[in-house]
């Protein structure tokens, strides 16, 4: 069996392959709110439901997964939210998407935190800072004369950075070092 380490290591770099694809798909689409841009929306905060389902499992012996849970919890809510949300136009979906990344961001900072002893977090500890941050943003862009989705997408890229590089500074902790 994998160490805890090493599970997160793989699931970084999944999470990083997964959010640059959602980007670039997403991206090419969202000048306006379709239901297949709608329906992209929706699967991100699905697939962080998975990925936390992952950690959760592969992290349990090391430390407790109840932030994890929480996560899950919210990232589920933000997926029916986002679909509600969809029928009522794109600040309703900023707004969603906005608040989901202020709360998935803390839960991330503060499980980052709690890994700290891990090594390679201090990515995590960054993007769950900026994730706060830019769901902030996102809930204020809802207001503008004319909102756009095309920031919330960008908002998967430097996500995914920060999951490349975790991955890459988990390494010598996946090997034993």
């Amino acid at each position: 069996m994998p160490t805890p380490a090493a599970a997160l290591r793989r699931l970084y770099f999944v999470r990083f392959a997964f959010a640059i694809i959602w980007a670039a798909v997403t991206f090419a689409l969202a000048d306006e709110l379709t239901p297949l841009v709608a329906a992209l929306f929706v699967l991100y905060p699905l697939f962080d439901v998975g990925a936390a389902v992952v950690d959760a499992r592969s992290s349990r012996q090391t430390t407790s997964p109840v932030l994890l849970y929480v996560n899950i919890a919210v990232s589920s809510l933000t997926a029916a939210g986002l679909a509600v949300a969809a029928t009522s136009g794109i600040p309703a979906m900023l707004r969603v998407w906005g608040a989901w990344a202020v709360l998935a961001g803390a839960v991330q900072l503060i499980v980052a935190i709690t890994r700290r002893n891990m090594g390679g977090q201090w990515p995590m500890i960054f993007s769950g800072g900026l994730s706060i941050l830019a769901g902030a943003s996102f809930i204020a862009g809802a207001a503008a004369a004319e909102p756009t989705l095309t920031n919330a997408v960008g908002y998967a890229v430097p996500g995914a950075v920060f999951f490349l590089l975790s991955a890459i500074r988990l390494g010598r902790a996946a090997k034993g070092s």
